[in-house]
């Protein structure tokens, strides 16, 4: 950590000295506006900044946050590391020094992380980190052979080429299950009680928290760098002093105006947010790949920073879809266009969550209202999202298991000249949506089918024709070949009206699976 403290960090910083503990800030630089009552402490007596560690495709330092502190807790008895953007609620106790908590039904967080020196969780964790071209276990068995082939042919893949918290949260629930040591994980409660998707009702005026917080809530995770961007997009710099932050700077006198939150580096016309990460990283070095807030607010109207703003995974957070949307559909922009999504929230049966599951959120379809601002955009989800308004967008509630539930769904739609499929990803459903939609899809039109390479076990038919198969074969051979002569025959059917379909790897990396196929019609 290095440079000024903004009041958030001030905020977080404050708590825990205001509850009574002992803090002890580390950092590699100077540093400005730092509250009394912080020790300060060179984190280069913990680990060196030498070969600092940042993840490739994000440039976060969350590698190096995350070895940091399982260096320090190896060094420090006694200890709970923190994450400046965790407000303290009350003071931290723990019998045996094990201190932290379920983020959401699948994953233990480590921004509040307490391990004794003798923890087994502790020595795997340092042994699994002591190897950057390690091999993570926990994520599914076709990436795991993916590691083991490159690394049999003399490519193994480094830790900043996983995925983002292979060192983080993802490591830690796993081998604290591995352990045992996951029975002393605090409920959701204790240090995260508003989930991501929730981190906005910390803004709301009188708000009722609750529901959130309760007498066994230690401590609130703040969801640091969306937060800031929050606060400079859309609170004017600073939460409203009836909100549930502003009552919190109140309460511990910490002054908004005396400690801003960085300008965002934009234009008028262009997206706002601040380059943060939920802690300020050193300075990298010019060969460091360069993180994607860098370039926020730079060009005309980008994708990708819309995507990191509403929270999809289409941005640089994840698949990196984006890049190519935005070449793409960059000469659509301001035309009056139909654009229809499929599969508008992640979460649903494709992962065994009740299609009747609870909604609240809308990120993709938020994002293309935006950057279209002409187009009449649709969504349909076999989830029900229709309390959503808005005079731009329609919703269609149906399962794509059947040809005749999508054909049904579609007798009330307009043609279209965007379609993206990023529903179940389950083999039959890509195909039905395919063979159902493309026909209404108008002359110059473009048809995208994301997430090419993970179906749903639960969903996945037994030997069908994978969907990337069956354009790769298309593509490469001009004809479509199935499983299902039948099938074949209906997509063969088809080839007269596509000028061309182009099939691009995840990460857009050579070396992987096909991800996407974008298919143009003539």
């Amino acid at each position: 950590m290095e440079g000024s403290l903004s009041f958030l960090e001030q905020l977080c910083l404050k708590s825990f000295v205001d509850a009574g503990h002992h803090v002890k800030l580390f950092h590699y630089g100077p540093l400005q506006n730092v509250p009394d009552g912080i020790e300060l402490a060179d984190a280069a007596d913990i680990l060196p900044r030498t070969d600092f560690l940042t993840h490739q495709r994000t440039g976060s330092p969350a590698l190096h946050s995350d070895l940091f502190r399982y260096k320090m807790l190896e060094k420090c008895d006694r200890t709970i590391w923190a994450d400046t953007d965790a407000y303290c609620m009350k003071a931290f106790e723990t019998p045996n020094g094990h201190f932290y908590g379920w983020e959401s039904e699948k994953h233990i967080n480590g921004g509040v992380l307490g391990l004794p020196q003798d923890s087994d969780t502790l020595g795997e964790l340092l042994e699994f980190t002591s190897d950057e071209f390690a091999i993570p276990t926990w994520y599914d068995a076709a990436y795991t052979r993916e590691l083991q082939e490159a690394r049999a042919a003399g490519n193994p893949i480094h830790a900043s080429e996983q995925p983002w918290g292979v060192w983080g949260p993802h490591a830690v629930t796993h081998f604290l299950h591995k352990t045992g040591e996951a029975k002393y994980a605090l409920p959701q409660e204790g240090l995260y009680p508003f989930t991501y998707k929730d981190r906005r009702m910390m803004l709301k005026r009188n708000f009722d928290t609750s529901p959130y917080i309760t007498e066994n809530t230690y401590s609130v995770h703040l969801y640091g760098r969306r937060m800031r961007a929050r606060l400079v997009e859309k609170e004017g710099g600073a939460p409203h002093r009836k909100s549930l932050l502003g009552q919190l700077l109140i309460k511990h006198g910490v002054d908004p105006a005396k400690a801003p939150l960085p300008a965002p580096k934009s234009s008028p016309d262009t997206i706002k947010e601040a380059p943060m990460a939920a802690q300020p990283a050193p300075a990298l070095p010019i060969a460091a790949p360069l993180p994607a807030a860098e370039k926020y607010g730079r060009g005309q109207m980008n994708l990708t920073d819309l995507a990191d703003r509403f929270g999809s995974d289409k941005g640089s957070t994840k698949h990196r879809y984006t890049e190519l949307y935005q070449m793409l559909f960059l000469p659509f922009r301001n035309r009056k266009i139909n654009f229809l999504e499929m599969g508008l929230l992640i979460g649903g049966p494709e992962h065994g969550i009740d299609k009747d599951r609870e909604t609240t959120d809308l990120p993709s379809i938020r994002m293309w209202l935006e950057y279209f601002p002409k187009a009449h955009i649709h969504g349909l989800d076999v989830s029900d999202f229709s309390w959503f308004e808005h005079d731009r967008f329609d919703f269609f509630r149906c399962d794509m298991d059947t040809r005749q539930n999508i054909a049904q769904a579609a007798s009330g739609m307009p043609d279209f000249d965007i379609i993206i499929d990023d529903a179940s990803h389950a083999s039959h459903h890509q195909q039905n949506g395919f063979l159902e939609l493309f026909p209404k899809l108008n002359s110059g039109g473009l048809y995208v089918i994301e997430d090419l390479r993970w179906q749903p076990k639960m969903m996945e038919k037994p030997g069908i024709t994978k969907t990337a198969e069956l354009f790769y074969g298309m593509q490469t051979d001009g004809v479509f070949t199935h499983s299902d002569p039948a099938v074949a025959a209906e997509f063969n059917a088809h080839r007269h009206d596509i000028s061309g379909c182009f099939l691009f790897q995840a990460g857009y990396n050579k070396r992987k699976r096909d991800q996407v196929v974008v298919i143009h019609k003539r």
